[in-house]
């Protein structure tokens, strides 16, 4: 049986690393209210530059543009959104798995799989798995801060530059999409060649003149696009991250409490033992020396 010194030790120990991860969580929630509000200010622009993309493609041959244009079936690429950081629960081995489960269970889809990573985590678990063919890692590329359109860019031009090269004949987008603190959806979906959203059978198109002319006005905002949907990943993945370590970081906390509770009963019960021990010596001696 431990010693109460031992205990109370522990107990320290305990509350020591409950106040770390109470600070932790009132930190992941003052940004995750930051990252939601730049979420739900994205997913408006990016649902709508969809929709316009949809229209102009309807007016424009779908090769006329190689973003749209259908390629074989030969090497796929997927960027994988992940974070760099741990102490999020199952935030980044779920979409890690995503990942994965995706590229095994679509074998005949396409004849190979190639991976470019965003964030350390991601990397960390894939590289130790067979099959997973890892071209680039880009750490630290989102980091602590506020997600920015300009990283978003960058990171859609390297795509687009890669897509254009002919070296894949598709690019998939796999990130976390964020619905609550506690809810964060794998989502997977293919950034190229781009998909026009669906018409309904029988709805009214609206009929529109473009100046310049719609070929020059598609090539503009097809690569815009791909850089907003990436932004947008990006925020998504940012909030999602932020509201898996605050109800990690809760959790934590509240096993902590649980912990000191049992500890501090353990070492009241030790110190009555001890206690009653000592007060049975001195009954035992006294009666001795009579």
């Amino acid at each position: 049986m431990p010693s109460l010194k031992d205990i109370k030790k522990r107990i320290g120990t305990v509350k020591n690393t409950q106040q770390i991860t109470k600070a932790m969580k009132m930190v992941s929630a003052a940004k995750l209210r930051r990252a939601q509000e730049a979420v739900v200010a994205a997913r408006p622009y990016a649902d709508k530059m969809h929709d316009v993309l949809s229209s102009l493609v309807l007016r424009e041959d779908t090769d006329s543009h190689p973003l749209l244009a259908k390629r074989g079936k030969g090497k796929a690429l997927v960027l994988l959104i992940t974070g760099d950081r741990g102490l999020c629960g199952g935030f980044n081995t779920n979409i890690a798995k995503a990942a994965e489960r995706f590229i095994r269970q679509n074998k005949e889809g396409f004849e190979s799989y190639e991976l470019l990573i965003v964030g350390r985590k991601g990397n960390d678990y894939l590289k130790r798995r067979a099959g997973m063919d890892i071209i680039k890692v880009h750490e630290h590329l989102v980091g602590t801060g506020q997600v920015t359109y300009p990283t978003g860019a960058l990171l859609g031009q390297e795509v687009i530059e890669l897509f254009s090269s002919d070296d894949y004949d598709a690019v998939f987008l796999i990130y976390n999409a964020f619905q609550s603190a506690m809810t964060q959806v794998q989502t997977v979906t293919q950034l190229l060649p781009v998909v026009p959203k669906e018409v309904p059978e029988g709805a009214y198109v609206t009929d529109y003149i473009y100046e310049p002319s719609t070929s020059e006005v598609l090539g503009q905002l097809l690569p815009k696009h791909i850089e907003v949907q990436i932004f947008r990943s990006l925020l998504e993945s940012a909030a999602s991250e932020h509201g898996a370590r605050m109800t990690a970081m809760d959790s934590a906390s509240k096993n902590a409490s649980e912990m000191i509770g049992k500890l501090t009963l353990q070492y009241n019960r030790a110190r009555q033992a001890a206690i009653t021990k000592e007060l049975m010596e001195i009954i035992s001696g006294a009666e001795s020396i009579k």
